[in-house]
């Protein structure tokens, strides 16, 4: 018997294809046979009918002519939405920094109203800019105003061409509108009544911050296609440029402090140094210095985080870099210009200095370099001390110096773009900078062209914010509700308006006083 596989011999190649013949000869083989190549056929037809009923959606759809293209706007980048996240929390963190200062800053018996007007102005912020602020600012519409996206509807994955989801996107800037708010209720604490802070406080975050600000920062807007073939004003050559809102922001929340304070007049009481008086005394200066420190940590997420790209490494650093260095040059600069004229290391202007070095800074702090950083910060640190005695003279009450902080040295920023900008860096971008068109200031051979450019849009955004506001406050005032009465502000915001003191167990004793001032007694000395 000849060997087989069976019995574990193996086969040649030639006397398999001899096996193979005599078994086809066979009946019983031939239709065995067949049925395995059959079923072999039909498997492999079954395994690439499925292959394709998968794969079709992922090739087939996007190469058929009458199917849309996949664009790089509807592609969500995690890397930077989550960048811009951790941003917005930061700038969302500054909240806290701010109603600390107002509350610092204040007297003891307006401290819960003004704790309640920072809360509050946060909630409606937020619902204002869900429902129209952030479509007026941000949607496509024409050079003045958006009109898409109300109420958040029909909004696309991402926003333009940033690759971070659009409603991160959305919540970094309702930050902003909020810093905004907060701005200008601190010039206008002590004597605002609750309802009236409700309905201006409405104005200035649905209309006036987010139209005001679609100028710049709109897709659309006039001021930041400023130069372009036509557009406004073409034959300039360049555009608008506020990089983190100096202008945006700043120049806008302090201008309507301005009219606010104006509309308001004085707190009872306050006599200015022209008059042989001086400022109130803030009630807390731990708090109010505490919290302009939580500001400073804040900003940077406030100019930072308006790369919106986390791969923007070197200009990451940058921006925080120069931030760092404006504010503590601007400290530093008001320190010693108060000194100069009291003779006392003021608490109170440094704490404002090195915030309007921070407010300075936010414009142009992607296009400057270090040292350019350090000089625009001395400068305001000097600006911010000079605007504060401007106000006292022109018998103006700002408790907490907003508008010498924001609104002038918000000016001051944005000029100091058109000076110091070195000339090597454009525009930050999704995956990397492009410094392809670089802005060059005067101090760097770029000539007045950019200077020029931040005039004419500081002047056109600082001129229409405080002619709006002023209307504003006007009417506000017309319904009785903006200033409280006479009696409320004696009284004490706090009791008046909320029926609660800040401190209810708060006694100031003797044992509490400094030794170098007098303490007054009750009654006949022993």
């Amino acid at each position: 018997m000849p060997p087989t596989q069976n019995q574990g011999v193996t086969l040649s190649l030639s006397r398999k294809i001899s096996r193979l013949g005599s078994r086809l000869k066979e009946p019983q083989w031939r239709r065995y046979g067949t049925t395995l190549l059959g079923g072999k056929l039909l498997g492999v037809a079954g395994v690439l009918f499925i292959a394709s009923f998968i794969l079709q959606p992922c090739f087939t759809k996007v190469l058929a002519a009458d199917s849309p293209v996949v664009k790089a706007a509807d592609i969500v980048n995690p890397v930077n939405t989550m960048w811009t996240l951790v941003a917005a929390f930061l700038v969302f963190g500054m909240q806290v920094g701010f109603t600390m200062l107002e509350a610092g800053f204040c007297r003891s018996r307006e401290t819960v109203n003004v704790l309640m007007e920072c809360i509050v102005d946060t909630c409606l912020c937020g619902l204002l800019f869900y429902a129209i602020g952030f479509a007026f600012m941000f949607s496509h519409g024409n050079g003045f105003i958006g009109y898409h996206w109300f109420f958040l509807k029909d909004i696309p994955a991402t926003y333009e061409s940033t690759g971070v989801s659009f409603l991160a996107f959305w919540i970094f800037q309702f930050a902003f509108a909020d810093t905004c708010s907060t701005i200008t209720s601190g010039a206008m604490i002590g004597r605002t009544g609750f309802v009236g802070d409700l309905l201006y406080s409405l104005g200035v975050s649905g209309f006036i911050y987010p139209i005001i600000g679609h100028w710049a920062w709109g897709p659309d807007g006039f001021l930041a296609l400023m130069g372009s073939p036509g557009y406004f004003m073409p034959t300039l050559g360049t555009g608008f440029h506020d990089f983190a809102g100096s202008t945006v922001v700043h120049t806008i929340g302090g201008f309507v402090a301005l009219a606010g304070s104006i509309v308001l007049g004085p707190r009872l009481g306050r006599k200015f140094k022209r008059d042989g008086g001086g400022p109130m005394l803030p009630h807390d200066l731990t708090i109010a210095a505490s919290g302009g420190l939580l500001l400073w940590f804040g900003w940077y997420g406030f100019n930072p985080g308006s790369t919106l790209s986390a791969m923007d490494f070197e200009g990451i650093g940058r921006i925080a870099a120069n931030t760092t260095l404006a504010a503590c040059a601007a400290g530093l600069t008001a320190m010693f210009t108060a000194y100069f004229m009291s003779k006392k290391w003021d608490i109170s202007f440094t704490v404002n200095g090195f915030l309007a070095g921070l407010v300075a800074i936010t414009c142009p702090c992607y296009w400057v370099s270090p040292t350019g950083s350090i000089i625009l910060g001395a400068v305001a640190g000097v600006v911010v001390v000079g605007g504060v005695e401007l106000l006292e003279y022109l018998r103006i009450d700002d408790p907490i110096g907003a508008v010498p902080v924001h609104g002038i040295c918000g000016i001051w920023g944005t000029l100091s773009l058109g000076l110091f900008a070195v000339g090597k860096y454009g525009a930050t971008g999704p995956l990397a900078p492009d410094n392809s068109a670089p802005l060059k200031g005067l101090f760097y051979g770029g000539g007045m062209t950019l200077l020029k450019a931040q005039f004419i849009g500081s002047a056109i955004i600082t001129l229409s914010t405080f002619a709006v506001s002023m209307l504003l406050m006007w009417v506000v005032n017309l319904t009785g509700t903006l200033r409280v009465s006479q009696e409320g502000e004696l009284y004490g915001l706090d009791l008046h308006e909320h029926g609660i003191s800040a401190y209810p167990e708060y006694v100031i004793s003797s044992l509490g006083a400094p030794s170098g001032a007098p303490i007054e007694t009750v009654g006949p000395r022993a």
